[in-house]
Formats: structure tokens, C-alpha cells, sequence
């Protein structure tokens, strides 16, 4: 084995034992770390030689390749923990990551789905065919889990890996453990409740032997989130939101938009998201800032051609 690739593990299997990152997130860290390892490589270095030139010329080569800044400042983020993590095991003296400048970042709006919008994909679900036992489960996996997602403003990862004992007795709340091992209970809405309620009763018949509250046949023994992603970009293609170009969190951005709306705290919010900061919570803020906004252009008394400007 090469011996890059083994410190690429031993720093991978750190971040899962101490850290609780998710699956995406080492394999995100994989990827970055391999990529680094291959242009240093080329230069003739290897990890525990490299300095700081050799890591601003693997940046540079990303820049090159007109990466967007948030995906370099993932890929800086991956460099200099690994260093990090080189300097505490005694592999190298310093970090020659640490004078790396980070990309300047502008963190953009989620593209949101209005209340009208929510209410087409969800009268889309409802409607779809249920004439065989297979599109029937279909139909009830997906209300069931667009209404959830909805209701609690899981995530994506969150919701297609939940384990079937972690849904109470009565269904009113879920036990989600979110990024960084994070717990936390998430209420959930009549409509989700009820929509639980019949998934439950259909998929503990047929997938008793599975662990999963979305059993699958693939090799994660859930449905995966890419899948979920294509089967919701379908629903929203029926639905007439194709133009919305609808994300794996679309649903998630819509319940936390819509909250701070209609009033409700940030803290609650944040909490219900399972952000460790409260400063992730905020940009919904200026969502909803900016929904009110376009409010009182478009449909104020006073925002018409002839309004007088002082």
C-alpha cells in the first residue's frame, strides 16, 4: 500500500472515531486528499515533505480548473486537517497549510419553494397511481417521506437512514442523530403523523427483517439520498417545478423559510435543524427579509408605475 494512502486512512478513520463525520463527508475528505496526494506526486513530494509552495501550487491547480469557491474552501478545509492531524502524530513539525488564503465565500440564498409550490408537489404525490401493490408503496413511501421532510426540516441523509425504532409509539416525533453524532427530537405535524402512520403499517408487513424505516435492496439497506433526490426532482417535473431546479434540501430550506415567516424564533428553528450555530440558522432570515420585500414591490398599494419617490 502506498504510504499516502494509508496516512489518508489513518486520518479518515480520526474523523469517524473522534469527530462523528458523516459518510459524505469522508468521502468528500477522500477525494480532496487523494487529489492533493496525485499533484504531489507529480512534484516529487510526498505528504510528510510537502511545504507550503507545493500545497499553493496544488491550490492553484483547482483555481485553474474553475472549481466554485465553496468547493476549494471544502478542499482547504480537508488539506490542513489532515496536516493537522500529520503535526499530532508526530509525522510532521508544522502545518504548511495554515498560510494558505481561504476563498472569499458569499453564501447564496437557497432557491425556495413558496407555499403554493409545497402544495402542488404535495397534491402531485397524493394524486400519483396506486392501481398495483407496487406503485401503491411507492406512493406511500414518497407522501411519507416528503411530508416528514416537510414537517420536521430533517435532512436528506437524515431521513433516508433513520432506523424504524427511532419513531415513537404514537408517531408524533422522530429521534434524528444529525452531523457530529448530534441528537435531537423532531416533532412532527398531523399530516406527517398520519402519512408515518400508513408507511409504517405497509412497510413493517413486508420489510419486518430491515432496520430501516425506507428499506432498499441496495448495498446501504435504505433507499440512498441521491435516489430520493431523483425521485423528488420527478415529483417536482409532474408537478410543473421543474424550473425550480429543486435540491436534495429543497424541502428542508421551505419548512425553515416558512417557519421564520410566519414567526417563529430562530433559536427553535435552529434547534429543529440541528445547526451547532445559530449563525447557520440566520441566512432564513434574509430569505424571509427578502420574500417581504418583493411583497411590498409587487403587491403594495403604493408599488405601481405613478408612486412618487422623495
Amino acid at each position: 500500500m502506498n504510504k499516502d494512502t494509508h496516512l489518508i486512512d489513518l486520518f479518515l478513520d480520526m474523523m469517524v472515531a473522534e469527530r462523528g463525520v458523516s459518510s459524505n463527508t469522508v468521502s468528500a475528505y477522500r477525494r480532496d486528499l487523494e487529489a492533493l496526494a496525485d499533484n504531489l506526486a507529480a512534484q516529487k513530494v510526498s505528504f510528510a515533505l510537502a511545504e507550503h509552495d507545493h500545497l499553493a501550487r496544488h491550490m492553484r491547480v483547482l483555481y485553474d480548473r474553475e472549481m466554485a469557491p465553496p468547493t476549494v474552501a471544502r478542499h482547504l478545509s480537508a488539506v490542513r486537517a489532515f496536516y493537522k492531524f500529520l503535526v499530532t502524530e508526530g509525522i510532521r513539525s508544522s502545518n504548511p497549510a495554515l498560510e494558505i488564503a481561504r476563498p472569499k465565500l458569499t453564501r447564496p440564498l437557497p432557491k425556495l419553494l413558496g407555499i403554493d409550490d409545497v402544495d402542488r408537489l404535495f397534491e402531485t404525490a397524493y394524486a400519483l397511481p396506486a392501481k398495483t401493490p407496487i406503485q401503491n408503496e411507492k406512493r406511500m413511501r414518497l407522501i411519507c417521506a416528503i411530508e416528514m421532510l416537510y414537517a420536521s426540516g430533517m435532512r436528506v441523509s437524515e431521513l433516508v437512514g433513520l432506523n424504524r425504532k427511532v419513531v415513537n409509539a404514537d408517531r408524533a416525533y422522530v429521534h434524528v442523530i444529525g452531523k457530529g453524532g448530534r441528537e435531537r427530537i423532531v416533532p412532527l405535524s398531523p399530516p406527517a403523523m398520519s402519512a408515518l402512520d400508513a408507511w409504517v403499517q405497509l412497510r413493517d408487513a413486508k420489510y419486518s427483517q430491515s432496520v430501516y424505516l425506507f428499506p432498499s435492496g441496495g448495498a446501504s439497506g435504505h433507499i440512498t439520498r441521491q435516489r430520493f433526490w431523483q425521485i423528488l426532482s420527478e415529483l417536482a417535473r409532474q408537478a410543473g417545478l421543474a424550473h425550480i431546479h429543486l435540491s436534495p434540501h429543497g424541502l428542508r430550506h421551505a419548512f425553515a423559510t416558512h417557519l421564520v415567516e410566519n414567526g417563529a424564533d430562530l433559536r427553535s428553528v435552529q434547534q429543529m435543524l440541528g445547526h451547532a450555530d445559530i449563525s447557520t440558522t440566520q441566512i432564513y432570515t434574509h430569505v424571509a427579509q427578502d420574500h417581504k420585500r418583493r411583497i411590498i414591490e409587487t403587491a403594495h398599494p403604493l408599488a405601481r408605475d405613478g408612486f412618487k419617490k422623495i
